[in-house]
């Protein structure tokens, strides 16, 4: 397979608009293969006696429980790229399942990512959205507003609907006229970045197939975390040993008791962040 190293080009074009697709970086073989396993521990470990609903622990920080998330984060294509973005000293900061059943009516409003995270190093920070199916506009694809990353966070607000994939429902106070959006539209394999201030969303999945896309987070090992809070990272390339995040090790296996203790922890701390303000709790967190 072909190294995704960014262009000059590349990278000017993601400073310009706040994100960049499509790479290509799985093979067919390994999308199928992942998809399998990922089906087989829905079918296993559904009612299988976990602390949490088995869709808490994939909706979050996934990577601290299941080799198999960690194994697509750390795929050496995908860091490519990735480091094209951040440069050498990566970390992998969070992987998060993202599906949307067939002919569903779930949603991800338009929002911004970094609003509710308490980064204190905006440009430090990248989302690596893959496709493990088909996205399209039917099966609910990601619309990106370009350029949406040179504002600052703007206001969000809250509607803890059922149907909306996100924490908290959060959604732009702002109406994005249709022509604004850019369709991100992403065959099996492939996969998008995007700035953590740009403005995204998808809508419902109206195909045949489950949309399943696997949401990867990178931070730079030199940032920082607003206030000096705590936060972890799993060092995925070059030097790390500087870090202000606290990092640990990928899980030795699924659900193991050290992944487990990890887990809580981190989702214990995140959450006080990512969940500040609200009015309501959150089934996720």
């Amino acid at each position: 397979m072909v190294m995704n190293v960014l262009t000059t080009a590349q990278q000017k074009q993601y400073d310009r608009e706040g994100y960049l697709f499509p790479f290509h970086v799985a093979d067919t073989d390994t999308c199928e293969r992942w998809r399998n396993q990922l089906e087989t521990i829905e079918a296993q470990w559904l009612d299988n006696g976990l602390p949490l609903p088995l869709n808490t622990y994939k909706r979050v920080n996934a990577q601290a429980v299941m080799p198999l998330a960690c194994e697509i984060g750390l795929h050496d294509p995908i860091l490519d790229v990735v480091e094209g973005v951040l440069g050498p000293n990566v970390m992998l900061y969070s992987v998060e399942f993202l599906i949307k059943e067939p002919r569903t009516k779930h949603v991800v409003t338009m929002h911004q990512d970094l609003a509710y995270w308490g980064m204190g190093q905006m440009d430090r920070i990248v989302t690596a959205w893959f496709a493990l199916s088909d996205a399209t506009p039917a099966s609910g694809c990601m619309d990106f507003v370009k350029g949406s990353h040179k504002s600052e966070i703007l206001d969000h607000e809250d509607s803890f609907d059922d149907l909306n994939l996100l924490s908290r429902g959060q959604e732009i106070a702002v109406d994005i006229r249709p022509e604004d959006k850019v369709a991100v539209e992403l065959p099996t394999g492939s996969m998008s970045l995007h700035h953590g201030l740009t403005i995204h969303g998808s809508g419902p999945n109206a195909s045949d197939d489950r949309r399943i896309g696997v949401a990867i987070r990178y931070i730079s090992a030199d940032m920082e975390k607003a206030d000096n809070g705590v936060d972890y990272a799993i060092p995925a390339r070059g030097d790390c040993s500087n870090a202000a995040f606290q990092a640990y090790s990928q899980p030795a296996g699924i659900f193991d008791a050290a992944g487990m203790k990890i887990y809580d922890e981190i989702r214990t701390e995140q959450a006080k962040v990512m969940m500040a303000g609200a009015k309501k709790t959150s089934a996720i967190y």
